[in-house]
């Protein structure tokens, strides 16, 4: 019979901020005992991690890794870019991009389940980081992109050093697929990565924006077209024409090269594959900036002082 009951399971967790199946493993290793069981938690750092998981987590890095015609691109965020530049919290970005390489899909979760190079998984080690390192910590996303003959490259902006050019704010993967020499894929591929990276393309073709956010400009083009108070169909394919340059200015093979200025991305690659007498194909991308889409914490520094010591 245990030691402890449903009310003791409850009362650890709002002590300790554990998860349930943590706490109640805590207790039965700990005979009932509930200060022993806090201890438990505090040593294997679940219960800082649990307090800490509320936390915004917006700022950290972009890893990105190649192995062969596969590349993966992975966001790791912490709470403050100071401990962005922690060399723990470092090797863990690259080590947790690197085992990303051998998870099939964009599947966070089996990622964090995935065994990790020094022992347990990466789900072990992310929570044993928020204890030593003391801040929220979640591996957010990541995404695959490959080709079955070709090249796939990788490109950071704003990287945390000349030697560590795998980490930093803005990590670009693009896929080149076709039969052209190494050495033109990957300066063509660099090429591409940096436009992305400059540009930042909201996805491979027209096809792929999100039908909501076309949605949206084509409301607020409506509403532009109506405040020009010509007639109806003049309107029509005023929303239309809208529409389309918005579609060819975020999509990244419509975009004017950057280091063109006239020539698309599409008819760039192609001019660099008649040029090499080769077929090459600028097949899928990926471009991670570090905390987009994430909504911040304002924060009062003096009142979470004078809340601390007030507390």
């Amino acid at each position: 019979m245990a030691a402890f009951s449903a009310s003791d399971v409850k009362a650890l967790r709002e002590k300790t901020g554990a998860g349930m199946m943590d706490a109640k493993k805590a207790l039965e290793e700990a005979g009932g005992d509930m200060e022993a069981a806090v201890d438990a938690l505090r040593a294997k750092g679940l219960a800082t991690a649990a307090k800490k998981s509320s936390r915004t987590a917006a700022e950290g890095l972009i890893g990105v890794a190649v192995s062969g015609t596969k590349g993966v691109a992975v966001e790791v965020n912490s709470e403050t870019d100071f401990v962005a530049k922690n060399d723990q919290f470092q090797d863990f970005v690259r080590k947790t991009t690197e085992v990303a390489l051998g998870v099939d899909g964009d599947d966070v979760e089996a990622l964090k389940a995935a065994a990790y190079p020094d022992g347990g998984t990466v789900a072990d080690k992310l929570t044993d980081n928020v204890a030593t390192i003391g801040e929220n910590q979640q591996v957010r996303r990541m995404k695959t992109v490959s080709v079955s003959q070709g090249a796939v490259v990788s490109y950071m902006h704003n990287a945390v050093s000349p030697e560590a050019q795998d980490l930093g704010k803005i990590g670009v993967l693009v896929a080149l697929e076709g039969d052209a020499s190494e050495d033109v894929l990957a300066s063509l591929g660099r090429d591409i990565a940096q436009h992305a990276a400059a540009m930042a393309p909201l996805s491979l073709d027209a096809d792929g924006l999100d039908a909501e956010v076309i949605e949206r400009e084509r409301s607020i083009a409506q509403v532009k077209a109506a405040e020009s108070g010509k007639p109806e169909n003049v309107q029509e394919k005023m929303v239309e024409g809208a529409v389309k340059k918005y579609a060819k200015e975020n999509a990244l093979l419509s975009q004017i090269f950057v280091k063109d200025g006239k020539a698309t991305v599409e008819e760039y690659v192609a001019r660099v594959a008649k040029e090499a007498g080769a077929s090459i194909k600028l097949v899928d991308y990926v471009r991670y900036h570090l905390g987009e889409g994430i909504e911040k914490e304002e924060s009062d520094f003096a009142a979470e002082v004078a809340a601390a010591v007030g507390g």
